[in-house]
């Protein structure tokens, strides 16, 4: 008889996700991830753990199930492998439309104050245009100083060249696919990853809280602690606290839990952890163990790859165990010297 994580009672969809593993190293019963009702995760690991692997057979479990659908936001490139064979398909470069950020989005990304004249106009131009070109235009036609125009005008130039603005770009159609939709961002700056993230969290939450969605989405985002700082922090707060009641889940992947906001560790109803090392790491998971974990954080984490300690919030329980193996290609392992001669 199979357990599933995240669940008390109620049938419905699930993803495998492996096996109990006991205290002597033997695996137990099936253990599957609930996939009814939407979930906040938290999924933990010190590079080379099992960390991506993990959230890839999550993506697979997504994958070949009714009524849920997957995005990954892939900065690493090791996901290209969940279309072999999988529900799934890859958008090499994703591009996303302008107006998918909002006017303070535009500032910030532009290391621009709201209250400075130029941040001001970029504001206000933000507001009414849905398209790089149209920003520019209306700077150009502004009642505004030359001065300050033409620095709108070079800021926006700037964003022009990280190449991620594109009226067709992935939108809420796309994003809602049954498939799984794999965003390789390995071509993206720092920005731009910031970009695609922001717009992708806030297109599922806005579409999911408007509109009666096709599916419930599963953002599922590896080194999250590369964009939960940059203008992606808002939206990712929103589905953090509000994301369940209209059907968005969310699964942040980190080898620095220490790095997150610990609004994402104490919204997250699972937490699935393989081995950290960092004290600053296990403290930060430390700092939101719930009650009814009888042991330290630091005590539970398994020492073997592809090993995880996973806290239920559901349930209230932690258990450990064996992620299974994948049925696609896995992209994440490190090259070798040895392997290139």
């Amino acid at each position: 008889m199979s357990h599933v994580l995240g669940r008390q009672a109620t049938p419905g969809p699930t993803a495998a996700l492996g096996s109990f593993l006991a205290r002597d190293g033997s695996a137990g019963a099936a253990v599957a991830l609930d996939l009814d009702r939407p979930h906040v995760s938290l999924l933990a690991g010190k590079r080379g753990s099992g960390k991506s692997y993990t959230l890839g057979v999550i993506a697979e479990g997504i994958s070949a199930a009714t009524g849920v659908t997957g995005i990954v936001i892939d900065p690493m490139g090791v996901f290209n492998g969940l279309a072999d064979g999988a529900a799934a398909t890859v958008v090499d470069h994703p591009t996303v439309a302008a107006d998918t950020l909002e006017p303070r989005d535009w500032c910030a990304l532009l290391d621009l104050e709201p209250t400075s004249a130029v941040g001001g106009l970029l504001w206000r131009i933000a507001e009414q245009a849905s398209t790089l070109d149209e920003m520019t235009e209306l700077a150009v036609d502004a009642d505004a100083p030359a001065g300050v125009v033409r620095a709108v005008k070079n800021h926006l130039r700037l964003a022009e060249q990280w190449d991620v603005f594109d009226p067709a770009g992935v939108d809420a159609t796309r994003l809602l696919d049954p498939a799984v939709t794999v965003l390789d961002a390995t071509q993206l700056n720092d920005k731009a990853l910031g970009v695609v993230t922001a717009a992708v969290a806030r297109t599922l939450y806005e579409t999911a809280v408007a509109d009666s969605i096709p599916r419930f989405p599963w953002l599922m985002i590896d080194e999250a602690q590369a964009v939960i700082d940059g203008i992606a922090g808002r939206p990712l707060r929103t589905i953090l606290t509000r994301g369940r009641h209209p059907g968005v889940s969310l699964v942040l992947a980190t080898q620095r839990p220490a790095a997150l906001p610990p609004v994402a560790i104490s919204q997250s109803d699972l937490l699935l952890s393989h081995r950290l090392t960092a004290t600053s790491d296990i403290e930060a998971l430390s700092a939101a163990r719930p009650t009814y974990i009888d042991a330290s954080i630091r005590d539970r984490l398994p020492d073997g790859v592809g090993e995880a300690v996973v806290i239920d919030d559901t349930t209230e329980s932690a258990v450990t165990v064996q992620v299974r193996e994948r049925r696609t290609p896995h992209g994440g392992d490190s090259p070798r010297v040895s392997e290139n001669n």
